[in-house]
């Protein structure tokens, strides 16, 4: 049996030693340290962090004029970019909110008037498709239209064209046509609860005293409906001014909106009181049009009269 030379380390711990040291108090403190502790302390520290990095980033590489100017909003409103991107925005929502609505108002139609027993059923299934995410329905539009897409790939096969066509897709059309039908269903909607509120006594009355089925449309289902109609096209038109997903998915070049200008100030351009002032005047410029919608369509509603 050798001993260890006096002074030396010993080469094991015993046990004794061992719960000693645990049961020392730095030891028991680091053990009260879980990772759930940490977890928390990370999610406490992490935010002071960013907003500390942030602060240091704005004032060292980004500085803001804050000096009162309209100098932007002359910039919005007479660069030829911005207002030609305005004028196509206000085209495209007031094209998808007539077309919208023009097809959504016979759906509400026939569910309301011949829906019988069914209408539940028949707004149950209208409503399906937008159980799927925005961008998936956006998506398979660019399937749709696309140059080897479903609808080229029809056309061909039908014998109308002989090559497939670049024109069904990144233009304004493909933009048209992907709004209007991501925003049928809340155009079909108001003008159904709209129609639902008609008195049938009133089309009964007018068809006892010899209008037809078309006059009596004109006469008494349209205008009574008319509240309804109006709620449809704002619904329609006001979201569809800003929106962005749509024109950079499916628009190109040529269906390019004011909204992704406006991103593209915050963005790249790090141009922050040109965007906010391109932002305050397409909220503007959409009021003033929503106002100027009303009223039109309540003076047609008068002249239908």
């Amino acid at each position: 049996m050798t001993v260890a030379a006096e002074g030396s380390p010993p080469l094991r711990m015993t046990r004794a030693r061992r719960n000693a040291l645990l049961q020392s108090e730095p030891v028991q403190g680091f053990a009260l340290i879980s990772p759930t502790f940490l977890y928390a302390l990370i999610l406490l520290v992490l935010p002071i962090l960013v907003v500390i990095a942030h602060s240091f980033w704005t004032q060292h590489y980004l500085t803001i004029d804050r000096t009162f100017t309209l100098e932007n909003y002359r910039v919005a409103l007479t660069e030829p970019i911005y207002r030609d991107l305005l004028w196509r925005s206000l085209y495209i929502s007031l094209t998808v909110s007539l077309f919208t609505v023009v097809l959504a108002y016979p759906i509400a139609y026939f569910i309301s008037f011949h829906g019988g027993r069914h209408k539940s059923l028949w707004l149950f299934l209208i409503t399906i498709p937008f159980w799927t995410s925005y961008l998936l329905r956006v998506m398979s539009w660019k399937v749709i239209l696309g140059y080897n897409g479903v609808l080229n790939s029809g056309l061909m096969g039908l014998g109308v064209i002989d090559e497939p066509s670049t024109a069904l897709l990144y233009n304004s059309s493909a933009v048209i046509i992907t709004l209007t039908h991501a925003w049928a269903a809340f155009a079909i909607l108001p003008i159904f609860v709209s129609l639902e509120k008609v008195d049938r006594t009133l089309v009964e009355a007018a068809t006892d005293l010899g209008d037809g089925p078309l006059r009596s449309f004109l006469r008494v289902t349209l205008p009574l409906s008319a509240p309804g109609v109006i709620s449809a096209a704002l619904i329609v038109m006001i979201p569809t001014v800003g929106d962005y997903v749509t024109p950079k998915l499916v628009g190109g070049k040529d269906g390019v909106m004011i909204a992704n200008a406006i991103q593209a100030q915050f963005g790249k351009a790090a141009n922050w009181p040109l965007g906010a002032a391109l932002s305050v005047t397409t909220m503007v410029i959409v009021t003033l049009t929503a106002g100027a919608t009303v009223l039109i369509i309540r003076a047609l509603q008068r002249l239908a009269r």
